[in-house]
């Protein structure tokens, strides 16, 4: 059995299959999923698992170089953004690299998330709560 953190199958083996500069999506319930690419839903009821949690899970599993937010979540969801910006200068210090982070707007957004490997959707139901993480690596 695994040891980590990360129990759920089909995330492990997404990040598993990470190779540098390859992106993964964390999205909120209302997140339009492309067609066409992996489909992680998480998503159990409002607020269940919420967005944080997963970005958290996901990123003790994860090596993170860089990082993609919508610019409008910092004036329709001020609270989540300074959540994230804390965990990803955290994660920053742990795994001993430098993560950068880009604001685009939630239409650049959308269309990017069409180049993710995978769309992980949890029940977050706050505006703009999402992220693509860029992979990075360990050496």
């Amino acid at each position: 059995m695994k040891k980590g953190t990360l129990l759920n199958a089909e995330i492990s083996y997404v990040v598993s299959r990470l190779g540098h500069t390859d992106s993964l999506t964390i999205g909120d319930a209302g997140l339009p999923i492309p067609a066409g690419l992996q489909r992680i839903d998480l998503a159990l009821t409002h607020g269940i698992p919420s967005f944080m949690q997963v970005v958290e899970t996901v990123t003790e599993e994860m090596q993170v170089e860089s990082a993609v937010i919508a610019e409008e979540i910092r004036q329709h969801n001020a609270s989540l953004h300074q959540q994230l910006i804390s965990l990803l200068n955290a994660l920053q210090h742990r795994q001993g690299n430098t993560i950068s982070i880009r604001y685009i707007s939630h239409e650049q957004f959308k269309q990017l998330t069409q180049h993710s490997r995978a769309v992980i959707r949890s029940g977050e139901c706050s505006p703009y709560a999402n992220i693509i993480l860029g992979a990075g690596v360990t050496f």
